[in-house]
């Protein structure tokens, strides 16, 4: 297993020790398959003996709104509008006014139509885009370097239940 010297900037929701500092955190610096993360603070991510930023196209642009979103919201501000348009008029009428006292509290939310929920549909947000570093080539080396410690005493802790245990025999 090879780790790729590519990281990407994540936020998480409990604080802990900042890798070089020690200093409580919630920047998280993470493989895309998080097998390998680390605690760092924002100040170590701007150090280039720590890490470095990779900037790509994709950082520039900016994400607008499509032209479907536009036409929905502006087609419910127009019923809205509508709505409101009819309200008034049926106030200048006065009719509605009079009708609505003579009947009692119950019938008046009966008498009521539903406002017809208007179907939203979720918004597709676009994929986050994390901020992606690169560390720098001893601090890779040590993360490296920790893992084949971490591996290698998996491996020792599989393996000694099969060795022989030590003789309790005394030679006399």
């Amino acid at each position: 297993m090879s780790l790729q010297n590519l990281y990407y900037k994540r936020t998480a929701a409990t604080a802990k020790a900042c890798y070089v500092c020690y200093k409580p955190t919630t920047t998280v610096l993470a493989t895309i398959d998080t097998t390998d993360f680390l605690y760092t603070c924002l100040v170590h991510l701007t150090d280039p003996g720590f890490a470095t930023r990779v900037k790509d196209d994709d950082d520039d642009k900016r994400v607008g709104v499509n032209a479907e979103e536009i036409a929905r919201v502006k087609q419910e501000w127009e019923e809205k509008q509508k709505k409101k348009r009819e309200k008034e008029k049926g106030k200048e009428d006065g009719e509605n006014d009079k009708e609505r006292a003579k009947q009692p509290a119950s019938e008046e939310f009966l008498d009521k139509k539903p406002e017809a929920a208007s179907v939203r549909q979720p918004i597709a947000s676009p994929r986050p885009l994390h901020e992606r570093y690169v560390l720098h080539r001893r601090i890779f080396d040590l993360r490296l370097t920790e893992h084949r410690r971490r591996r290698q005493a998996a491996q020792v802790r599989t393996l000694a239940p099969r060795l022989p245990g030590t003789p309790s025999n005394t030679v006399s």
